[in-house]
């Protein structure tokens, strides 16, 4: 069984590497800046100070932090995975960050003589808890099929999609999806509560037609049971529809919806809730209407 490094125990990577160690690997992290969560050191987790000494200890190296600056300084900075490597190794990350930046970070690994895979995923806390979530891997078939047992244990509906940077781009397109279905059911529930319609039941009603889907499911609910604890911060789907807008301005393509979505996000934000829950944009819509959903 191969040795996983893990950095990044967050709110996604921290049931991610649970699973790994429920499932009997040998998982080790970095005690920089953090103490490692408790539960994990009951299950075995070892800790080594600093992410060379990560790469050095294991075969597989996954990162799950939260935007490209920090996959670029966990991987080479200071003490950093690249000087930790030896040819062979593979690098996973599995962060939502830019593709273009993934393609370089690619390159600079595989120079090193060791295979790089992006691995974003969805499905949030409650899919990485489940161990539920979809994963989107770029990169080649030979370290694809070498690390899919690891994911296996984390994930459900796992797909190579293409080379490096295309898994990067998939979940840019699922974050799309995802932030529009979004503010679809905040408009939805707004309308139909300052209506005078008990949104709870409009919900239930809609749930059982052509609108169902998870998000008016889990965060439909969440916004009528004000849970806004997240889950999957504001500021972070901002930080994902920001590299959306970016390449579709290199490609000379119109995200109109995107865009009017991210000043949703923006005006949350700029209102104290960016680290709300995502769900969280439907307070925009409730300023504006001067109405809560509740």
């Amino acid at each position: 069984m191969e040795k996983i490094g893990f950095i990044g125990l967050g709110i996604m990577g921290a049931p991610m590497a649970g699973h790994l160690l429920d499932a009997g690997y040998t998982v080790i992290s970095t005690d920089h800046r953090s103490k490692a969560p408790a539960d994990l050191v009951a299950k075995g987790l070892k800790t080594v100070t600093g992410n060379s000494a990560v790469a050095k200890a294991a075969d597989i190296i996954i990162t799950m932090v939260p935007d490209t600056p920090q996959v670029d300084e966990v991987l080479f900075g200071e003490n950093g995975v690249a000087s930790g490597l030896s040819k062979g190794k593979l690098v996973v990350d599995m962060s939502s960050i830019s593709p273009i930046a993934t393609k370089e970070f690619a390159r600079k690994v595989n120079a090193l003589g060791c295979d790089y895979l992006d691995a974003p995923v969805s499905g949030g806390e409650v899919g990485a808890k489940a161990a539920s979530l979809t994963i989107m891997v770029g990169g080649e078939e030979k370290p694809f099929e070498r690390a899919k047992p690891v994911f296996e244990k984390m994930g459900k509906n796992i797909t190579l999609v293409g080379p490096n940077s295309v898994g990067q781009t998939t979940k840019v397109a699922n974050q799309i999806v995802v932030a529009l279905t979004i503010e679809a059911v905040a408009e939805a529930l707004v309308f139909a509560s300052k209506a005078g319609a008990d949104p709870a039941k409009v919900r239930q009603a809609l749930m059982g037609g052509l609108a169902s889907s998870r998000i008016l499911e889990v965060h439909g609910e969440r916004m009528i049971k004000r849970t806004f604890a997240p889950g999957f911060r504001i500021e972070l789907h901002q930080k994902d529809l920001n590299l959306a807008l970016e390449g579709a301005k290199s490609l000379g393509v119109s995200l109109p919806n995107t865009s009017t979505t991210q000043q949703l996000f923006n005006s949350c934000a700029a209102n104290g809730g960016g680290k709300d829950d995502h769900s969280g944009l439907v307070k925009a819509l409730e300023r504006m209407a001067g109405h809560d959903v509740a």
